[in-house]
């Protein structure tokens, strides 16, 4: 019919209907996003040896030494602080999920046997140990370290100590080969203040440092022939 009214699209307000509805499903999605990751907190052993050191060297210095590389399982070249829930299961090694090293353990522990063993003699690195050796035709007595275990260890719900467990061998090269010196297994523990990351950090820092005195007067008590 002529004067029929034929119904026309509003494309206006459809138009703004589905800007609307666009703008409310983004915001909806913006609230739903993951809040931004927490940073790790980084941990070490603390500021070590330096403030206890004397600043003359000591009347009578023990022969040079080289100190190599110290050595470990797989799971200990990472930085993640690791326990054991020996109550429950002492065969699974747990990460802590926000905590980590400042570096690898054995690298930690390496820098704080070198401060305390530079206390009463010179230490060398492997590379300083075979310049000397290529040059003046002597070479040092090397100590190799090998990190066995180094983990907040749960003898219980509330009691934990940290463990650490290593090998030390001092090796003398001659020209016949090398020669074993001494060799010793050195395990320490010593208690957590609380039963979480800051906790075991303390208790590992202390029985490191506990290690290191141990291994330092052994191989100082070594014979030099």
């Amino acid at each position: 019919m002529k004067n029929a009214i034929h119904p026309r699209p509003l494309l206006g307000s459809g138009l703004g209907l589905g800007l609307g509805l666009g703008l409310a499903l983004l915001l909806a999605g913006c609230g739903a996003l993951p809040d931004k990751p927490a940073r790790a907190t980084l941990y070490d052993f603390g500021p070590g040896l330096a403030a206890s050191a004397t600043a003359n060297p000591p009347a009578t210095a023990l022969p040079t030494l080289a100190l190599a590389e110290i050595e470990s399982n797989t799971r200990l070249d990472g930085t993640q602080i690791l326990y054991r829930l020996g109550y429950a299961d002492a065969n699974e090694l747990r990460p802590y999920g926000q905590s980590r090293w400042s570096l690898p353990p054995a690298q930690l522990l390496r820098q704080r046997l070198r401060d305390a063993l530079t206390e009463r003699r010179t230490v060398l690195g492997p590379e300083e140990s075979a310049t000397i050796a290529r040059t003046e035709g002597r070479v040092p007595d090397t100590l190799r370290i090998s990190l066995d275990e180094f983990s907040h260890y749960f003898e219980s719900a509330g009691s934990s100590v940290g463990l650490v467990r290593l090998r030390a061998t001092l090796i003398r090269g001659t020209t016949a080969g090398d020669r074993v010196l001494g060799q010793r297994t050195f395990t320490v523990r010593r208690p957590a203040p609380s039963a979480d990351a800051p906790g075991g950090v303390k208790a590992l820092a202390a029985a490191t440092d506990a290690a290191v005195a141990d291994v330092v007067q052994w191989v100082d008590q070594l014979p030099r022939q």
